[in-house]
């Protein structure tokens, strides 16, 4: 059987097939040093709007804010009052709802009340640009303003970092119908909707064997160019999966997911997570956030929905992997949200907002930090962007860069996010504080020169 570095186990079905019926375990592809921690990236697509999930609930920012929006500013008392995070924010009511029938009721308000949950204010990029495909690109590529980047930052990680093992069955998910551009450019990457579907679909059951078999010589025995690994590593992902997934999923916990595709997405992570085969990185997009009408009066109507599926479907993750023992998932578990921008501080005529910039980013953790981070920039008419929109005080690589350094163990940030200099933990997760690598040289064991050609495209 013939391995990669940071790449799938890869060889015949007859030896994927010896793991049938069992759980892979982690530790059989790597040492003692190896990096486990797990990280889940969120993104929230069509510009999330940050005054709403964080409003402003005192000092003379709320004056400000109530003025900008007579309709849809949140609450402070009553039906849907925000929730508080400190005597100057709070949180959307939406966030604190638990699902039917939860026993132990665990809601994402809950989650930041134990701990573990950082809120960081006014993040995003310092580009001002008000396009969702471009402001999108820009934050998956980990480039703001360059677009040719032709591999995302995700797959950057995942080849500079020198501390994961030698061989992994699946390093790499992105749940959805689609891969995720923060892991474009990778080769180890599976991307599926769910495991249940995720299979070789070639006729009559009866003859898929066959097909494997034959599939599988043409694949292996016929060639080794990028197109002939890449059929291999994708009869290996399906023989993997296939064969260690015995048609259901239970979750752990007490835990509920929402009906929805974020829920069912993130259970399909968590799936995976407890098939133990590795995975160290995992995309999820959840849309319906490009609000220009109808958003939602006093913090109710659209919005609340979409703000009560989210964090039902995080908290629904984060209990299913919250074990008791010492090795819970949970407690390698890095999940980080956020959006291509924020929305206007002004509501439009159609009681919605339109396109901003400054944002906010989350990370669930079962090692975070806890409260409420970063530098908030203040609402008057001079403080705001272009005189329309909370600026930008955060860059958002800053806040990605301490899960890198501080959980992930990867210190190589010129690497993973080139011409980005300026890193300070803000402290939003507990961990090593390594010593950055601004520089872009590539210095990785075990790679050959054809497998570093990409990096030319962010030099």
């Amino acid at each position: 059987m013939s391995t990669s570095r940071r790449g799938f186990m890869t060889g015949c079905s007859a030896a994927v097939a010896a793991f049938a019926g069992t759980h892979f375990n982690t530790l059989a592809f790597g040492g003692d040093g190896d990096n486990d921690e797990i990280l889940v990236s969120v993104f929230l697509r069509g510009g999330m709007d940050a005054l709403s999930f964080v409003p402003p609930i005192g000092g003379a920012d709320r004056g400000f804010y109530e003025s900008a929006r007579p309709n849809l500013a949140i609450p402070t008392g009553g039906t849907n009052a925000a929730l508080p995070l400190t005597g100057i924010h709070g949180i959307h009511a939406a966030t604190n709802i638990p699902a039917d029938g939860e026993t132990p009721p665990a809601t994402f308000y809950d989650l930041y009340q134990d701990g573990k949950l950082s809120v960081v204010l006014a993040t995003g990029m310092h580009e001002d640009n008000r396009s969702h495909f471009d402001s999108m690109s820009f934050m998956e590529l980990g480039t703001p303003g360059n677009l040719t980047t032709t591999d995302g930052w995700l797959t950057r990680h995942l080849l500079s970092a020198s501390n994961l093992p030698d061989e992994i069955v699946m390093p790499a998910l992105s749940v959805g119908n689609l891969q995720a551009t923060a892991l474009r450019g990778s080769t180890e990457s599976v991307n599926m909707t769910n495991p249940d579907s995720f299979s070789l679909n070639v006729g009559p059951f009866d003859w898929r064997d066959a097909w494997r078999v034959a599939m599988r010589q043409l694949y292996t025995n016929n060639g080794n160019t990028w197109l002939h690994n890449a059929g291999s590593e994708a009869l290996d992902a399906i023989d993997i999966i296939e064969l260690n997934s015995d048609g259901g999923y239970t979750p752990s916990n007490g835990a509920i997911y929402p009906s929805g595709s974020l829920g069912s997405h993130l259970q399909t992570i968590a799936r995976m997570i407890r098939l133990d085969v590795g995975l160290r990185v995992a995309t999820v997009d959840y849309g319906g956030w490009d609000t220009h009408n109808g958003q939602g009066d006093d913090g109710g109507g659209y919005f609340f929905t979409r703000i009560q599926e989210l964090s039902r479907a995080l908290a629904a993750f984060y209990t299913d992997l919250n074990d008791s023992g010492a090795d819970a998932p949970a407690k390698k578990l890095t999940v980080v949200v956020m959006s291509e921008f924020g929305r206007r501080l002004r509501e439009n005529a159609d009681r919605g907002s339109d396109h901003g910039h400054g944002s906010v980013m989350m990370v669930l953790s079962g090692n975070a930090t806890g409260g409420v981070h970063g530098t908030w920039p203040g609402l008057s008419n001079e403080q705001l962007f272009d005189g329309a929109d909370l600026e930008v005080t955060t860059d958002y690589r800053r806040v990605l860069s301490e899960i890198l350094i501080r959980r992930m163990g990867n210190p190589n940030l010129g690497q993973v996010f080139p011409g980005f200099t300026d890193y300070t933990p803000l402290g939003v997760v507990n961990g090593v504080d390594l010593t950055p690598v601004f520089g872009e040289d590539i210095f990785v064991d075990g790679f050959e020169s054809g497998d570093l050609s990409r990096w030319s495209s962010v030099g």
